[in-house]
């Protein structure tokens, strides 16, 4: 989801904005429910997005999947390191994902999701939740 949200806005990368809106593309996910609860819409991010990364030129075409940025291959990196450290059994959730976002200090996904109101306390509150998501899986 991410991939075709990086697509849409014909980036030649999948980075951490790419992530976040895949979050809530998603939609029924603890973690996008709890991004709509706070005010994070998908077409929040997505205006902040061009906002702060600008639009991409119109006659660029997107990679069909267009590769992980560093900062998104550390927010993924981040996210399976923080399941394996919990020694509980089950996949990576969304939670995971957003936190790994959040753990990226300069990257696109966390100065999105800081202007629009997402903070520490919120990720904490978030934290609380992280094995009990729903789960993503590549089937």
């Amino acid at each position: 989801m991410a991939e075709l949200e990086a697509r849409k806005l014909k980036y030649p990368n999948t980075g951490t904005e790419a992530l976040l809106m895949g979050i809530l593309v998603e939609g029924t996910s603890l973690t996008a429910k709890f991004l709509r609860n706070n005010g994070i819409t998908l077409f929040k991010v997505r205006e902040e997005t061009v906002n702060l990364l600008g639009k991409s030129d119109m006659y660029f075409f997107s990679p069909e999947h267009p590769p992980l940025t560093e900062q998104a291959q550390r927010a993924l990196d981040w996210a399976v390191d923080e399941k394996l450290k919990s020694g509980k059994d089950g996949e990576i959730t969304t939670t995971h994902l957003l936190l790994g976002i959040w753990s990226e200090k300069e990257s696109a996904g966390l100065k999105i999701l800081a202007s629009l109101g997402f903070n520490d306390e919120k990720a904490k509150e978030l934290a609380k939740s992280m094995d009990d998501d729903i789960v993503l899986s590549y089937k």
